[in-house]
């Protein structure tokens, strides 16, 4: 009798606990099959979870760009409506000495927002160093003005990229690195020494924008290049017809970032002063560099401006102005396609957590319906066999005391 009482209070207590939780799975035993596919689940819906805050956070992330960039075609566009007016021929040395003064003003305005900063004091154009403002400004003296002037702009930031992942192996990038965004013509570089009998000497690893590519013992420049062109990096080597000298050149418009991992090949081949040198300022000195950024495209229109030369501003500084305008159009364009991307993914994962979690619903949940019915019958025959017990065995104290 005592063992069936129990028995049924063990039972009673369990089905208490389910409804009290409204799990029907308390221990792993009660249903080892629907608790493994439980925890599964479960699993699932934490990742989406996260995925779904990523996505968001990108959604934010993208926001803020696409704003500063969009600020910078503006400033560009004013640029480029100057260059037109300064390349008229019409205005005296006087006047586009003025127009040179305001596109002065627009250029600091154009590093300003190069250097912008997102609301947690992180940077936004300098690839993994976020921390760090991505382009630094160096002045000196110019022809034809009397007083400091910003003389280049140069690139401190990194290649690195800050990713997040939106759904299983698949993730996006949450930043834009300055020397792509701000680049105005493809880069090249033209080595320093002549390369045609070149015979790599020992295995080494090169790089080019965050791509390896291996260099075996006894590969010579056009296994070199070869190897160069079939990676995924987006640069083209090829040799100088006159001098013989090795040229890397980007396919689209940014700059390259060219190290030597291990060994010194592309220092043995003057690209670069010193194997330990990091870029993108390692390269020899004796090296030619052909391609500038944006900055250098409106430092020249202002230095022609100043000098009053109107055939250079008609046409070399506006073709510059062009390059960047197209090359920062298709940033923007880019970014939007990524946030677009951004957008489907949300709604479907937005889609599938309510729907993942209905399943795991359906593997521990409990039938309440049920579960009261099992309740109020486990505590009607729990009743029942406590008052047979007690008819049973009817002893008082008094019984003892005899």
């Amino acid at each position: 009798m005592m063992n069936h009482t129990r028995h049924r209070q063990v039972e009673l207590n369990n089905i208490q606990n389910q409804i009290g939780s409204q799990n029907r799975i308390q221990r792993l035993r009660d249903d080892p099959a629907s608790a493994a596919h439980a925890t599964r689940y479960q699993s699932y819906i934490t990742r989406l979870e996260r995925y779904s805050q990523n996505i968001e956070q990108g959604i934010d992330t993208y926001r803020v760009t696409e704003g500063h960039m969009r600020h910078a075609v503006d400033i560009l566009q004013e640029v480029r409506a100057l260059a037109v007016q300064g390349a008229n021929g019409t205005y005296t040395r006087e006047d586009t000495q003025h127009m040179a003064r305001r596109v002065d003003e627009l250029l600091g305005a154009l590093v300003e927002t190069a250097n912008a900063k997102n609301g947690d004091g992180s940077t936004v154009f300098s690839g993994d160093r976020t921390r760090n403002l991505p382009f630094r400004v160096v002045e000196g003296n110019i022809p034809s003005y009397g007083g400091s002037l910003i003389t280049s702009v140069e690139y401190t930031g990194s290649i690195g990229l800050k990713q997040a992942e939106i759904s299983d192996g698949s993730y996006i990038p949450l930043n834009f690195p300055g020397n792509r965004v701000f680049w105005a013509e493809n880069q090249a570089v033209y080595g320093a020494v002549d390369s045609s009998n070149y015979l790599a000497t020992e295995d080494s690893t090169v790089a080019l924008d965050g791509f390896e590519v291996p260099i075996n013992a006894g590969d010579n420049i056009y296994s070199i290049m070869s190897k160069i062109n079939r990676s995924d990096a987006g640069v083209r080597a090829s040799l100088d017809p006159v001098t013989s000298a090795l040229v890397l050149e980007s396919t689209t418009p940014h700059q390259i970032w060219i190290q030597d991992k291990t060994g010194q090949v592309f220092t043995d081949l003057g690209i670069l002063s010193k194997p330990t040198d990091p870029p993108p300022h390692n390269t020899n000195p004796d090296a030619q560099v052909f391609g500038g950024s944006l900055f250098d495209a409106v430092i020249r229109l202002r230095d022609e401006l100043f000098a009053g030369d109107a055939i250079d501003i008609g046409g070399a500084a506006i073709a510059g102005l062009d390059g960047a305008m197209n090359n920062l159009l298709s940033e923007v364009g880019s970014l939007g396609a990524k946030t677009e991307r951004l957008d489907f993914s949300l709604v479907r994962i937005e889609k599938e957590i309510p729907d993942m979690y209905e399943t795991l619903s359906k593997e521990v949940d409990i039938d309440m319906t049920e579960a009261i019915t099992r309740l109020k019958t486990i505590e009607t025959t729990h009743q029942a066999a406590l008052a047979a017990l007690a008819r049973i065995v009817p002893r008082t104290l008094l019984d003892f005391l005899r």
